[in-house]
């Protein structure tokens, strides 16, 4: 931890003005590349909707971006984890052009089919500008440091429209059970910039209704209880199908180029096994879906699939979108089940999955407090502890510290 207090009002002043020039900085340039990003990823989606016959380039997309990624990636093909070590040892550098490739990856993983997210994109893009915006200041270690959870809040408040959630997940997301507060308000300013330069550009993010929500009855508690045990299971499922399957394909394909071309047959062969396409790309009709009637136990195992076996394979693209699809759905199976409000069980799945998998149980808590409303909140706590500690020890980013273990200071 920082040993260094500040002890007077100047020099909180000073701290105060360097982090508003510093963290507004990168917020303002993460903040209009989420806004491209978010336009592009539209832009894609639909044209993907429209043209079904894009789904066979998928194997040459994906062999396309493997390529660019080996020639010119280098360090940058480790994507959210590059950050979160640079922050925990400092001896390395986070490229710029990890934002452009990483942009053109997934942009390409969406067009052609791929069953990804977008957060990962986001915080890539906020990370590398913020080193790049950090080099003219030559800053200390510890401000660089800062800096960078300052990228990781921007990207992330600024591409879910939730900045309160962006600030805590570039503070919770680098070690589990540990959260830094020395970078608190340099991860605010730049989330909450992050977001008003998104919004400021034209982006609308899409609100999901929680409903009427019940009084708290102690039955009703139980099954939430219950639920979030197995949100907490889902989260674990994803996590380990996730991971063997990239060290299983590479074992079995080292050349990463052929790899994603592999990846890509079999998500096709996939598509036309089951005759649906409702697993390609972010899945948001399955979460809209979700929100109003129940849905079969299958959707949550199907998009785990789909999602594991696409970032196996070396696809670009973020975990989070999924997670939320995965957790929302099977919370709207379990309604059904339960006899709870689909709504309301579909929003604590909704984040109570990703706090398992990321580890993030706070930043998730506020996210839901953001997307739903504080009507809900005491159930969307539970969803997000339980889940976090059902889901085991290790998380959807390797390079994150599990407990005790973490030196970010």
């Amino acid at each position: 931890m920082i040993k260094k207090r500040l002890v007077s009002p100047l020099s909180l002043l000073i701290f105060l003005l360097k982090w508003l020039l510093i963290g507004g900085t990168v917020g303002l340039l993460s903040g209009t590349a989420s806004a491209l990003f978010l336009t592009a990823l539209d832009w894609v989606t639909e044209t993907r909707l429209q043209n079904s016959w894009l789904l066979w380039l998928l194997p040459i997309g994906g062999a396309l971006v493997s390529y660019l990624y080996l020639k010119y990636g280098k360090e940058a093909g480790k994507g959210n984890n590059l950050i979160i070590e640079q922050i925990h040892s400092g001896d390395g550098a986070v490229p710029l052009r990890m934002a452009p490739l990483v942009l053109f990856g997934t942009l390409v993983t969406h067009l052609f089919g791929g069953s990804a997210g977008r957060e990962g994109t986001a915080v890539q893009m906020g990370g590398s500008l913020a080193e790049w915006v950090g080099k003219p200041f030559k800053l200390k270690p510890l401000d660089r440091k800062i800096i960078l959870m300052c990228g990781i809040s921007s990207g992330f408040g600024a591409v879910f429209g939730t900045p309160l959630a962006g600030t805590l997940f570039g503070l919770e997301v680098l070690a589990i059970g540990l959260i830094s507060y020395e970078a608190l308000l340099p991860c605010f300013i730049a989330s909450f910039v992050g977001h008003l330069v998104t919004t400021a550009w034209g982006i609308k993010h899409i609100h999901y209704a929680i409903g009427d929500v019940p009084p708290l009855q102690l039955l009703l508690t139980i099954k939430v209880i219950g639920a979030s045990v197995l949100f907490g299971f889902a989260a674990l499922l994803f996590i380990q199908l996730t991971r063997s399957l990239k060290r299983l394909f590479s074992k079995w394909i080292a050349n990463p180029i052929v790899k994603s071309a592999v990846g890509g047959i079999l998500i096709i062969a996939l598509v036309y096994a089951l005759g649906t396409r409702d697993y390609l790309g972010l899945g948001i009709p399955l979460i809209q879906q979700s929100f109003q009637e129940t849905v079969s136990p299958a959707v949550f195992l199907l998009k785990t699939a789909f999602t594991a076996l696409t970032l196996g394979t070396g696809f670009q693209g973020g975990e989070v979108t999924p997670l939320f699809v995965i957790g929302s759905t099977l919370g709207s199976a379990l309604a059904g089940l339960l006899a709870v409000p689909v709504p309301l069980l579909a929003a604590i799945g909704f984040v109570s999955v990703f706090s398992g998998a990321a580890k993030t149980p706070i930043a998730c808590f506020i996210m839901g407090i953001e997307l739903f409303g504080s009507e809900g909140a005491i159930y969307l706590f539970m969803g997000c502890m339980i889940a976090f500690l059902c889901s085991g020890k290790l998380g959807i980013y390797e390079s994150q510290k599990p407990i005790g273990e973490s030196k970010v200071y």
